[in-house]
């Protein structure tokens, strides 16, 4: 694994893990990795040798931070985590079927930001921002500036959940939403528990993973405070990722009462195998993360070598059933255009 002084690299602002752990999330951020030959030289990668298969894209560039790079292994071109964040020219093959929008969020846009699929819930596009650039992304060609709920906006926004009483839960996404400064959140995230027939709030992101420092005194504390059933779905594909830090802060979330849950997405070469898909359930469980959905690739333009074969991945949901307790079997989905729920492949 890398250690401190392996960052102290041109290109990388001399930063060292303890100066990151100590200062806010966003000089962390600022500190991320986006130069994929910076990556490379810190895993001591021979970039001569694997040059042409480097992709260096115009928009949805590299950016990884530095303690989700610590979390790699130095030599390894297969490691599984490199391989969700570097840029190859893989995606720059057009491949049938993998289009902009694989999931029809365009087409459920039902006022500014906010998009209904399923009876009940209305999930709001709170921000363009990431903290990482996963390279399968279902939304890396989503329009964010025409979508976003901004300040202007935002009264309209919260004026049709208040008007639509059948509405129960509202998923914060994005980007990720936990990107937002705090002031900025709490303010969205308590006008929202201020709406009586909204009982829960769910966050979809993957910062506990990626940027554990986001998750500060601050955040926890108004969190804690929050008056309504507060979920939080993280994304963590491999066992690799969930390292002691990563631990620490769901322990935090899980105190502020929040309930953790976690989703995958399926990747070839990355954890298309049973014992990468059990290892990640008994790592949650290690915190007391439950499995939630493993889901089927997305079809998304330049996401093609990451997509695992259907059958492939109905005979690993159900290989794995055998070897792990049914509550650390995610379900395996996938999500249609135009369905009014996921569809089970299971």
């Amino acid at each position: 694994m890398i250690t401190a002084n392996a960052l102290k690299v041109k290109g990388v602002s001399q930063v060292t893990f303890k100066d990151v752990d100590n200062a806010p999330w966003q000089s962390a951020l600022a500190s991320a990795i986006r130069d994929p030959l910076v990556l490379l030289k810190l895993l001591e990668l021979d970039v001569t040798k694997y040059h042409k298969h480097l992709y260096h894209p115009d928009r949805f560039k590299l950016l990884v931070p530095i303690s989700y790079v610590s979390r790699m292994t130095k030599g390894d071109w297969n490691d599984p985590l490199l391989k969700q964040v570097l840029p190859i020219q893989n995606e720059t093959q057009s491949v049938a079927g993998f289009i902009a929008d694989p999931v029809g969020d365009l087409d459920s846009v039902i006022s500014s930001g906010v998009l209904q699929k399923y009876q009940g819930r209305v999930l709001l596009i709170t921000t363009g921002a990431c903290a990482v650039h996963c390279r399968y992304c279902f939304r890396r060609h989503f329009p964010y500036a025409d979508s976003m709920p901004d300040k202007d906006k935002w009264q309209k926004t919260l004026a049709s959940i208040c008007n639509d009483e059948s509405i129960h839960e509202v998923i914060l996404s994005g980007g990720d939403p936990l990107m937002i400064p705090d002031k900025r959140l709490k303010m969205m995230c308590h006008d929202l528990a201020d709406i009586p027939h909204v009982k829960t709030l769910r966050f979809h992101t993957r910062i506990p993973i990626f940027l554990p420092e986001r998750i500060n005194n601050e955040l926890l504390k108004w969190l804690a405070g929050l008056d309504i059933n507060k979920v939080m779905v993280i994304h963590a594909n491999h066992a690799q990722e969930l390292d002691s830090s990563v631990g620490d802060i769901l322990n935090k979330l899980r105190e502020a009462g929040v309930m953790l849950l976690n989703q995958s997405v399926l990747l070839k070469g990355i954890n298309d195998s049973v014992e990468a898909l059990s290892a990640l359930s008994h790592r949650l469980f290690d915190f007391q993360v439950l499995p939630y959905y493993l889901h089927q690739l997305d079809k998304v333009d330049g996401g093609a070598h990451f997509e695992v074969d259907r059958k492939r991945s109905i005979t690993l949901i159900n290989d794995l059933k055998m070897s792990l307790p049914g509550y650390l079997v995610p379900r395996l989905v996938e999500e249609v255009s135009g369905e009014r729920s996921k569809s089970a492949l299971e």
